[in-house]
């Protein structure tokens, strides 16, 4: 008989059915994102998710029915995830598997907690719902965060998308928690009451999307995207050759009748050599640009480290602006504790210090760009999956622009949810968002979220296109977090104060 808390644990978890359900109930809410846009069934989804976890007979049951939960959204989810190691399919592809059920599980962990926690609420659904959201919220934060495939990025396709500019992501997901808490009660007044706030919450989001347009700036921008493959994008043979690709489109004259852009724009590490290797670089590229700046994304190198940097040069080659990316991948740019195992044991295999891994730039900042283009906040690929990354900006930019390399994210569901995480990013700041992919997804997001203009993805091409204009600070801009603590807090003390009736 299995004895002491690991024992007890183990011996609380559900049966096959149980299991069953919230596995089946996971895979339905992850079928809400990209690529399959299935929102109505994820929000069913989470209700039922919710119901079964809500019925379980103590916290450690609820933990276990939690970690199926999730154990099944983001096994799906997150299947991107095996994309990377199958780029070297016979040296790393025996590892995809183990990486996503190692993700999954990891993440699943999050919905466990608050699971069991929860449940020990004396007003169950209330407590659940409070414990969920919070730990939505907390995923992207801890150990660095990973706020991907939250429940409520489901809606960015919706008009329910435009409640994020006054609560922003983690509100979003605490309220489409709440929607379902109430659809998972099975009462008639909670039932509708969750329909009424979704009906509430599409009204509000649609009255936002007729206000008035932002004025435009005037600037007319080049997105340049070469299609580089990522199994063939470091291949030497072929550097010249994806150097080409991105000379020739940067060169390409305009539609007749428009002006050459202000700003031509290369996608994260497009750059197939080190400037500091090559200074002649530059005046090539300016020449192709024919007068027109040029923002690339390149691999900075001194002094033996490396930084993954977007550069900007004007005209004449001079640097008008540069950036380094401060918010690396872990366990993909850079190993947690590298340095200190190099300072510690003379460990070079992971150490930034010596060339093996990324360093981290000091952080965000806004690029003065001049008159027409204003001032940007420039993100690096992963940097636009979290929010705090945007307002964490020293001052309020007039845009964000984001280069990615979305190859390594392979072409069925990473490059779209990485995109629509984009989308978030402008209606949670009211700022345009302009989005430059090696492979794809390219394209200009309005203030508003909305896709105003793109390129089919996994093609070579480039795209001419104005700069929007931003609105004015969102609450979410203003407030942060903050807002939705407190709502958190009351709906906690709410769950904890009240007496759960019979059926709660």
């Amino acid at each position: 008989m299995a004895s002491g808390w690991p024992g007890q644990v183990w011996a609380a978890r559900p049966g096959g059915r149980i299991w069953a359900v919230c596995i089946a109930a996971g895979l339905a809410v992850a079928l809400g994102l990209q690529p399959f846009r299935l929102w109505p069934l994820a929000i069913l989804g989470l209700a039922a998710g919710l119901a079964v976890i809500g019925r379980q007979s103590g916290p450690r049951q609820a933990a276990w029915a939690g970690f199926a939960f999730g154990l099944g959204h983001f096994a799906l989810a997150l299947g991107w995830i095996v994309e990377p190691f199958l780029v070297d399919a016979a040296r790393y592809g025996w590892m995809a598997p183990f990486a996503v059920l190692f993700m999954a599980a990891g993440m699943a962990l999050f919905w466990a907690v608050a699971a069991g926690v929860g449940s020990m609420a004396p007003r169950r659904m209330p407590g659940l719902v409070a414990a969920f959201g919070a730990a939505e919220l907390a995923r992207g934060y801890v150990l660095t965060g990973f706020p991907w495939a939250q429940p409520g990025q489901v809606l960015i396709d919706t008009p329910l998308v435009q409640l994020a500019a006054w609560v922003g992501p983690g509100g979003l997901t605490a309220a489409l928690i709440a929607v379902a808490g109430l659809l998972a009660m099975a009462r008639p007044v909670p039932v509708l009451a969750g329909v009424a706030l979704l009906a509430g919450g599409w009204a509000a989001g649609s009255a936002r999307l007729t206000r008035p347009e932002p004025q435009a700036p005037g600037a007319m921008l080049r997105l340049v995207q070469p299609n580089a493959a990522q199994n063939l994008k470091w291949d030497p043979d072929l550097a010249a050759t994806f150097f080409d690709r991105l000379l020739s489109e940067t060169a390409a004259a305009p539609a007749r009748g428009a002006p050459r852009p202000d700003l031509v724009i290369w996608p994260e590490t497009a750059l197939p050599y080190l400037v500091e290797q090559s200074p002649e670089l530059i005046g090539i590229i300016t020449a192709a640009a024919q007068g027109s700046a040029v923002a690339l994304g390149r691999q900075r190198v001194h002094d033996g480290r490396g930084w993954n940097s977007l550069t900007v040069y004007d005209p004449s080659g001079a640097t008008l602006a540069s950036y380094d990316k401060h918010h690396l991948v872990p366990f993909g740019e850079y190993i947690p504790l590298g340095d200190l195992a190099y300072d510690l044991f003379g460990l070079k295999a992971f150490a930034a210090q010596t060339g093996r891994a990324y360093t981290a730039g000091p952080g965000s900042r806004v690029l003065a760009l001049g008159p027409r283009l204003g001032t940007a906040l420039p993100l690096i690929c992963y940097e636009a999956v979290f929010p705090q990354d945007v307002r964490s900006a020293p001052a309020r930019p007039d845009w964000i622009l984001q280069i990615t390399n979305d190859a390594w994210f392979g072409s069925f569901s990473g490059p779209f949810q990485h995109a629509a995480q984009s989308q978030l990013r402008a209606v949670e700041s009211g700022l345009p968002l302009i989005r430059v992919g090696n492979t794809g997804v390219t394209e200009v997001i309005d203030a508003r979220g909305r896709v105003l203009a793109s390129l089919p993805f996994g093609t070579q091409g480039h795209l001419d296109a104005a700069l929007p204009g931003a609105l004015p600070p969102t609450l979410y801009w203003r407030w942060g977090e903050w807002p939705l603590l407190v709502w958190l807090a009351g709906l906690a003390t709410l769950a904890m104060a009240v007496r759960r009736r019979p059926g709660a």
